[in-house]
């Protein structure tokens, strides 16, 4: 009898704890609103982070991978929010993609779709130099990506922030890429090959659908040195780019109306 009370228990107690066990665990650190949304915030690895919750998520939990500049221009952000997406960031400021930078987003990645089941894949985003991060993660991670998009993205640390005029960089951007790569020498930088122009092979051999947006009279990340280059050395690898021009736009990001940027991503996030 009593063995058969102890099985009946047992039985009966299973699906609450399986249902238990399928909830996601609590987040660490701080909770806010951000924008309408439950945005928690909290240090990981030693690098503050930041997960917005969509208000129902959809089926799968993918996710959008904002790097740099949290907050500027959330259009595209708040959009694959009210679908049902996560927004994630991990400040890694300012290593401009460098190996360590790669190091920390890894542990991230693996705390996500690990800890808390996000999507195996991931929609990157990076504006400016946002740009050099996203690439150089997504190069190393091409399997785990499920499209980019990058905006006025620094596609060549020759053009930013190192910044050559006339064989001379420009100091203050010199500084940070020396902070960054522990270059010796100008020579070691126009030598460097691991800017995104540089990095873009993997990343068409899986496949991996690229959106630029980009205005054609940015002075301080050039469309001619960066995007234009990037966009013909991807073609020629037989990878998919889409380039959005904005006539007369300088250094600025965005879309009036975002809807291209988020039927983009919403059209190359697995369905699950």
């Amino acid at each position: 009898m009593f063995l058969r009370r102890s099985f009946l228990a047992f039985v009966l107690t299973f699906p609450l704890c399986a249902a238990v066990q399928a909830a996601s665990p609590a987040w660490p650190g701080s909770t806010d609103d951000w924008k309408g949304y439950r945005r928690h915030s909290f240090d990981y690895d030693g690098r503050k982070c930041f997960v917005v919750e969509p208000k129902k998520e959809a089926t799968g939990r993918p996710w959008i991978w904002r790097a740099r500049f949290w907050g500027h221009r959330p259009e595209v952000d708040l959009g694959l929010l009210d679908k049902g997406f996560h927004l994630a960031y991990m400040d890694v400021a300012e290593m401009l993609g460098n190996r360590e930078a790669v190091a920390h987003w890894n542990k991230f990645y693996k705390l996500l779709t690990g800890r808390y089941r996000f999507s195996k894949k991931v929609a990157l985003e990076g504006m400016s130099r946002g740009g050099l991060y996203i690439y150089s993660w997504a190069a190393a991670n091409p399997k785990k990506v499920s499209a980019i998009y990058a905006d006025a993205p620094v596609c060549d640390i020759k053009s930013w922030p190192v910044a050559l005029r006339n064989g001379k960089p420009d100091p203050k951007g010199w500084e940070m890429a020396v902070s960054a790569f522990n270059f010796k020498s100008v020579e070691e930088a126009r030598a460097y090959k691991g800017s995104p122009i540089d990095i873009l092979k993997p990343l068409a051999r899986h496949k991996v659908p690229l959106l630029h947006v980009a205005g054609d009279a940015d002075e301080l990340v050039p469309l001619a040195d960066n995007t234009r280059v990037l966009e013909k050395r991807y073609r020629e690898l037989g990878g998919e780019i889409t380039v959005i021009i904005k006539p007369g736009v300088g250094h600025k990001h965005g879309l009036d109306d975002p809807s291209p940027i988020i039927n983009f991503i919403l059209k190359n996030t697995p369905q699950k």
